[in-house]
């Protein structure tokens, strides 16, 4: 989203390498409410440092239920509308958790898919979750899909079908330019669902 500072590398991979680092918690939050319990789990800390990287985009507060959740590093954000059961998960983290909703939208007005929203902001601290808890968040047998625009490696571990990601160094243009040209779209997300809903 910074493509206009000119022909940067863009630090796709840095998040992904600080998750790799031991002891280290990483928080990437979506908006000022996680951003508020990250940094109140941050201080809580007395055995581990925390990294924080936060947007430098406006982003929206998102609605939740609650906040209580929030800091076991991943919650149940939005479930299908009308009690419909979820045909798919999307998994996204930081500005891209926006998207993820969007793309939930679009999929149950357009084509009638029911898909839970997961926000995922601090993978490190989700990763040391009770089994029951991770269960209840990402339940077997339904298709997941991540979205985080950053290098599509470390997502796999969470047996997602997909990642809409970015394995290449970013361009130079204006960022809603370059987040067409890198799919990083609610229709581009969509349709990755529905790709992999149709290869089931």
């Amino acid at each position: 989203g910074l493509g206009e500072d000119g022909p940067t590398h863009q630090s796709i991979e840095h998040a992904a390498s600080l998750r790799l680092i031991p002891g280290l918690d990483v928080w990437r939050p979506a908006d000022t409410a996680e951003t508020a319990v990250a940094w109140t789990v941050a201080l809580d800390n007395r055995d581990r440092p925390t990294a924080l990287l936060l947007s430098r985009q406006n982003l929206p507060y998102l609605p939740k239920n609650g906040l209580g959740d929030i800091a076991k590093g991943a919650y149940v954000l939005a479930e299908p509308a009308g009690k419909q059961k979820a045909q798919a998960v999307i998994i996204a983290t930081g500005s891209e958790v926006q998207l993820a909703l969007k793309a939930q939208a679009l999929l149950a007005q357009e084509h009638g898919i029911a898909v839970r929203v997961v926000s995922m902001p601090s993978t490190t601290r989700f990763d040391r979750q009770a089994a029951a808890y991770k269960k209840a968040v990402l339940p077997a047998g339904l298709p997941r899909i991540a979205v985080e625009m950053g290098v599509t490696d470390f997502w796999w571990k969470y047996g997602v079908s997909a990642v809409v990601g970015i394995d290449t160094y970013g361009e130079s243009a204006p960022a809603p330019v370059l987040f067409k040209h890198f799919g990083f779209t609610e229709q581009n997300v969509a349709d990755t669902v529905r790709a992999v809903l149709a290869g089931q």
